[in-house]
């Protein structure tokens, strides 16, 4: 009884430490942005807030359009996470539930798309986006990725196993349309789903930074990881600014999993334990 015991507050222990360590480039980033460029290297580094951040987000600001950086970092997570869920809900919708032809050679195709490494669409996405045209427009951003293989893979299992085949029949018998079965029936059952996979797409944009530096030009039209790293120089970088901007393009993110934890951790459990 004693060694269990014992073996319970050194797991306890272990997962405390282990989530510390984890937690720790948090601190200090924000540590970081209260502190001024020369007393973030002094040694040892500051371990508790400072009042420098007015003057750091002031200098962040006059080297940036940093307001309009977060603005449009906002707009494309939003367009890039509305559309996924859209489009792929609709194809998880038709994999799982409709019968057409080449439906299973289709579904292949899709899936050998995520063998691919993400670097190897660069160059054609690149040359894609300039035919059109889209070269610093934020479009490019959110466009291609809408109908994502992941996207579409994660709502067919879903709908598969929520989506009862009888019920999908039942309404095509009483003259329901494809779309009317979606949008009434399918959809409101595909919300576990649908919750992981917004909260999953809106965290993989706010964060993209590859994209943004293939495609967009001008300081004006950057989203926050691009228009931060545009900050640093390899004699003069404002760490204290750089960290202040890093604090507020985390801060969304760190609220937005505290309110939906609960509903990724259900997405990704979901059909796992019958």
């Amino acid at each position: 009884m004693k060694q269990a015991g014992m073996g319970r507050v050194a797991a306890w222990a272990l997962v405390g430490a282990g989530a510390l360590l984890m937690l720790a480039p948090f601190w200090f980033m924000f540590v970081f942005a209260t502190q001024s460029r020369t007393e973030i290297f002094t040694l040892p580094p500051p371990l508790f807030f400072g009042d420098q951040l007015a003057a750091n987000i002031g200098i962040l600001t006059n080297k940036l359009p940093f307001w309009r950086n977060l603005g449009w970092s906002l707009y494309v997570a939003l367009c890039a996470t509305v559309l996924t869920l859209l489009f792929c809900s609709l194809a998880g919708y038709a994999f799982a539930l409709m019968d057409f032809r080449f439906k299973g050679l289709l579904f292949g195709l899709l899936m050998a798309t995520m063998l691919l490494p993400s670097f190897m669409n660069m160059i054609p996405s690149f040359l894609v986006m300039d035919a059109l045209g889209w070269i610093d427009e934020h479009r490019a951003l959110y466009l291609p990725g809408a109908a994502s293989a992941f996207g579409i893979f994660m709502m067919r299992q879903f709908a598969a196993a929520a989506v009862p085949r009888e019920l999908v029949e039942a309404a095509r018998m009483d003259g329901c349309g494809e779309f009317g079965i979606y949008w009434r029936i399918v959809l409101p059952l595909l919300k576990p789903a649908l919750g992981t996979l917004g909260l999953v797409t809106f965290i993989g944009s706010w964060n993209n930074f590859m994209a943004p530096l293939v495609v967009m030009r001008s300081a004006e039209n950057y989203t926050l990881p691009l228009a931060l790293r545009s900050l640093q120089s390899p004699v003069n970088t404002e760490w204290g600014a750089l960290m202040a901007g890093s604090a507020i393009a985390t801060l969304p993110l760190i609220v937005l999993f505290i309110v939906s934890s609960r509903q990724l951790i259900a997405g990704l459990t979901a059909g796992a334990v019958k």
